[in-house]
């Protein structure tokens, strides 16, 4: 059954703003939820596949990396953005063949991502060649020889950029990370180098390992949760869920954030009889921070607990957990000690009332755990604000035991897990060994590019091929025009996709698109179902089987693409056995348990019920494998994000009506924002201070040090109960706000919340 996608795109006129939602999720979340599902797929698929998702036999959400319970589950074991999520998947709406041929490029290069995703499922491998104006249909094994052609051309492998999305399965991703290092280079960038990079460049150096250290189980025994940088509601709905049980259970729940997000403050659970009728406040404090400050806070916390320990000496200060397993104490106390009140009161825009009572709190918990997103992590400091964060965890001890711990929530299904079966520039020679044994290759040590390395090495013509496995590049990555420009310089650009996106439109000298199966699509090989495997944002792997019918009978798996691809590229006597990793998946997880760590005896494993969970050593034995052999006190000279006259600082975010790139429709409720997009929320006071009105139409400029600017135009004014001198505006719209160069230290996220902006009467009015 074919259905046509929506032929009107978004009309910025039709935009209305009403006053934002006190509480999220209810009925309200149920009825959109099921509108969407039943627009998307029908009455019978939605039915089928609501039904399987997050369940044990049935497949993984494709879109947060929030983990399911290990008890029971919920028959609705999902929220409304996973249902959207789902829907955007198994519509029954196709972009055919015929779809390209009606719809040039250039046509489709002035649609909306908005537009163009809700077209429908991609159904053809599709080529552009140089001088056509249409994508016209290709082979398989022409395309892969197309491919193929175009890599032996190249001087060097590292010429090649292999770019991965979180939606990519652990088979996938280990074969994909395979075939590049046997291709002779270590050019794999993901999207995790633009959103958790300073997480794990954090906790590595903290604790040792670039992970979280708490279960979902760990939540219901937690007495203190500070959630900072982050929107539940919106990002990771079913965290409310355990957010509201761990109220339940006794725990004080810290809200930082410079945004009230509705999610925090309010929760209607729509499978609870509580969340019908009168709902719960998750926070019981919602700390206002200015944009920048979460650093300078983190930093005078530490202060007020040594202070603490003065007035009752071994009451606060864990000695036993800090001489037996931490190093750098002293440091880290002369450090804090020395805080100036007065710069963290400007930073963070807090009052000293409100600082003394989070400390209080924080010195009498006996669990604590500390959840972030990329509040924090898209700040030019975000790697030393972790560690800030995690210094006052180790302080208390709160590192290996019961309901404490670190916990930056991972934004994608499976980032995490393509991290650990090999997705990154940088993977040690210990797992690059292990990958040489087992196959009889030998990897490149050379350390690879990430994705802001790789956009300047496509932009100066040092790299010439872009294969992306998922995701939408274009949109996902910063200084859009400059990210535009870098595609287009290579002789070959490949989208391996489920569905039309921007990046689709901005391509190199060759393009191609692949169709490939999404998570709700069943997947059978010689006539056999396999499956697939996922790690959530907890360590936690676990198996997630498609059930759906293909919308095609020309898709094909992502395993099934890399092997083909690399039989095409070595042929088949290349050591790795391509071809059977191809036909059982079963094989794939047998070579995973003899190379990736913490995976033995993976097969049998990730069947049980709940799958299995990766090693943690700090979790699971307070064993600290950093350059000291402990958990290490980082020392970090105080930064923050002063406001210029005259100027906001602006964070760029997501809408509720999207999840990542992926816009399911124009409705931001929570917010009050209708209808649109092109919309930036600053506070009523600063409005009227800069000469605006609001529902007024403005430009919005960016302002950098080297004298340059950067422009987005016709944006409508809303008043928004945003901090004094800061501003939000989501992305992907105001991407082009935000200089490639504008990267964290140490970990080369860009950094999108922290941009120093003027407004400007729109140029057009």
């Amino acid at each position: 059954m074919h259905r046509n996608g929506p032929t009107q795109d978004i009309d910025e006129s039709e935009l209305t703003v009403s006053a934002p939602k006190e509480q999220a999720a209810g009925v309200t979340a149920v009825a959109v939820s099921l509108r969407r599902a039943v627009e998307e797929m029908g009455v019978i698929r939605t039915a089928r596949t609501l039904a399987r998702v997050n369940q044990v036999h049935g497949f993984d959400c494709p879109g947060c990396a929030w983990p399911e319970p290990t008890g029971h589950r919920r028959p609705a074991e999902f929220c409304e953005n996973g249902a959207k999520a789902v829907a955007e998947e198994a519509t029954l709406r196709t972009v055919t063949p015929e779809f390209f041929a009606a719809h040039s490029v250039e046509e489709l290069a002035g649609k909306s991502g908005y537009w163009l995703g809700q077209q429908g499922r991609l159904t053809h491998p599709m080529v552009l060649r140089p001088g056509d104006t249409h994508y016209s249909p290709i082979g398989w094994d022409d395309a892969y020889r197309l491919i193929a052609d175009q890599l032996g051309t190249l001087a060097s492998p590292d010429e090649a950029v292999f770019y991965t999305s979180g939606r990519t399965s652990n088979e996938a991703a280990f074969l994909y990370q395979l075939l590049v290092r046997s291709f002779g280079t270590n050019n794999l960038p993901d999207c995790s180098n633009m959103c958790h990079e300073s997480s794990g460049a954090a906790l590595t150096s903290s604790i040792g390992i670039g992970k979280g250290s708490v279960s979902i189980d760990d939540f219901a025994a937690a007495d203190l949760i500070i959630v900072a940088g982050q929107n539940p509601g919106t990002n990771h709905p079913r965290m409310l869920s355990a957010l509201a049980n761990a109220k339940s259970e006794g725990a004080r729940i810290i809200a930082i954030n410079p945004l009230p997000e509705t999610g925090l403050l309010g929760f209607r659970d729509p499978q609870t009889v509580k969340g019908f009728t009168t709902g719960v406040a998750i926070a019981d404090d919602f700390l206002q921070i200015r944009l920048g400050g979460d650093m300078a806070l983190f930093q005078a916390l530490g202060r007020l607990l040594f202070e603490a320990e003065d007035r009752a000496p071994g009451t606060v200060v864990d000695r036993e957990f800090v001489d037996a397993h931490c190093a750098g104490l002293a440091e880290y106390e002369k450090q804090v000690r020395a805080v100036d009140f007065d710069t963290v009161l400007a930073a963070t825009g807090l009052s000293r009332a409100e600082i003394d009572r989070t400390a209080k709190y924080l010195a009498e918990a006996k669990n604590v755990i500390i959840c972030w997103a990329m509040g924090l992590t898209q700040q030019s400091h975000g790697v030393a604000t972790i560690e800030e964060a995690t210094n006052l965890l180790l302080l208390r001890g709160m590192i290996g035991k019961p309901g404490a711990g670190v916990c930056p929530v991972r934004g994608h299904s499976n980032v995490q897990g393509d991290r650990t079966m090999g997705i990154w520039e940088k993977m040690p020679d210990t797992f690059l060994d292990a990958l040489d044994r087992e196959f009889g290759i030998t990897s490149p040590r050379k350390h690879g590019w990430d994705t802001v390395d790789a956009i300047r090495a496509m932009r100066d013509g040092r790299a010439a091929v872009f294969i992306g496995m998922g995701g939408n590049f274009v949109s996902a990555t910063p200084d859009t025009e400059v990210t535009e420009t870098a595609l287009r310089n290579c002789a070959l650009t490949v989208q391996i996709s489920t569905k039309l996106n921007r990046s689709h439109v901005v391509h190199g000298r060759t393009a191609l698109i692949l169709p490939t199966l999404g998570r709700t699509d069943k997947d059978l090989r010689d006539g056999v179902k396999q499956q697939v495997s996922v790690e959530d944002s907890m360590s936690m792997v676990h198996l997630s089987t498609g059930r759906l019918d293909p919308v095609s009978k020309h898709l094909r798996s992502e395993v099934a693409i890399v092997c083909d691809l690399a039989l095409t590229l070595f042929g088949a006597d290349h050591p790795v056995p391509w071809a059977r990793f191809r036909s059982d998946y079963d094989t794939v997880r047998d070579a995973i348990s003899r190379v990736v760590p913490g995976c033995a005896d993976y097969n049998a494993k990730v069947r049980a019920r709940n799958g299995f969970v990766l090693p943690h050593p700090p979790r699971d034995s307070r064993e600290f494998r950093t350059s000291t052999g402990k958990a290490n006190f980082a020392v970090n000279e105080l930064t923050w994000t002063p406001v210029p006259e005259g100027r906001l600082i602006l964070q760029t975010l997501r809408s509720h009506d999207q999840y990542n790139t992926t816009i399911y429709g124009l409705d931001d409720r929570y917010r009050g924002v209708h209808g649109g997009r092109k919309v930036v929320l600053v506070h009523p006071e600063d409005i009227a201070a800069l000469g605006f009105a609001e529902d007024e139409l403005v430009d919005v400029i960016s302002e950098w040090t080297d004298g340059t600017e950067r422009r987005v135009e016709g944006f409508r004014l809303v008043g928004y109960p945003t901090p004094r001198g800061n501003a939000a505006a989501y992305y992907p719209e105001t991407n082009p706000l935000v200089p490639l160069d504008h990267v964290a230290a140490r970990s080369n996220t860009p950094v999108s919340k922290s941009v120093t902006i003027r407004l400007q009467r729109a140029s057009h009015e």
